[in-house]
């Protein structure tokens, strides 16, 4: 009998480890940049609220995950009839936070390490914020697609600029714009972000990071009234 319970204790918690690691995230499709819609006369300007928008990042490894946030620096978003037609954004790749750990020296150590500061500075570690302290992000279409709203647009990273497509909730009124995505994963190495990566280097064993790194992007913006 307590043979029995052991057996199922282990077997619960390898499954709670298994669930813990998989994600449901879907990757976002990634293509060559696009060449943004123009700006019709009748649309309307939504300023972006840096304090009420952000996005939510989760990278990982064999051994567990980090999680954290990246802010926008600014941003507008350009609809007609409550439609979403255009918007640009700028990514402020010097508010990069970790939120798992929440605090210490090693929430410190790895912040620096993402954003390519500290003692162990590499413009090869991550982002490189003093060479690419903005990311941009601009969108070039709003479709369906399997009864989901996809928000397609030119992401840049590093210099790097791809074109990513995503499900997103959107709503517009005559006061806010928000556009609220689905968790979805991006390949990282498609932007040179190579650090620890299986496809980019070689020998690195079981010290290796996962190239997927999943986001969720909210977003709200206020009418321009001016």
């Amino acid at each position: 009998m307590k043979t029995l319970h052991f057996l199922l204790v282990i077997a619960i918690a390898a499954t709670g480890i298994s669930c813990k690691r998989e994600s449901k995230a879907a990757p976002a499709k990634i293509t060559e940049a696009e060449t943004p819609k123009p700006i019709t006369p009748a649309a309307k300007k939504y300023i972006v609220d840096t304090i009420a928008s952000s996005i939510s990042w989760t990278g990982s490894k064999p051994t567990g995950k980090h999680m954290g946030t990246i802010s926008l620096s600014k941003g507008e978003i350009f609809a007609k009839n409550d439609t979403v037609e255009t918007g640009t954004f700028t990514i402020n790749m010097k508010s990069i936070t970790v939120t798992d750990p929440k605090e210490g020296k090693d929430k410190i150590n790895l912040e620096n390490h993402l954003k390519g500061l500290g003692d162990k500075a590499n413009e090869d570690h991550f982002f490189n914020i003093n060479k690419y302290p903005a990311g941009t992000f601009e969108i070039t279409g709003i479709i369906k697609q399997n009864n989901k709203t996809m928000v397609e647009g030119n992401l840049t990273l590093k210099g790097i600029t791809k074109n990513i497509a995503f499900p997103a909730f959107i709503s517009v009124n005559d006061t806010l714009a928000v556009i609220n995505s689905e968790t979805f994963k991006i390949n990282r190495v498609l932007w040179n972000i190579n650090y620890n990566s299986k496809s980019a280097l070689e020998n690195l064993g079981d010290h290796y990071i996962h190239d997927d790194i999943e986001l969720k992007v909210s977003v709200t913006a206020k009418r321009n009234n001016k």
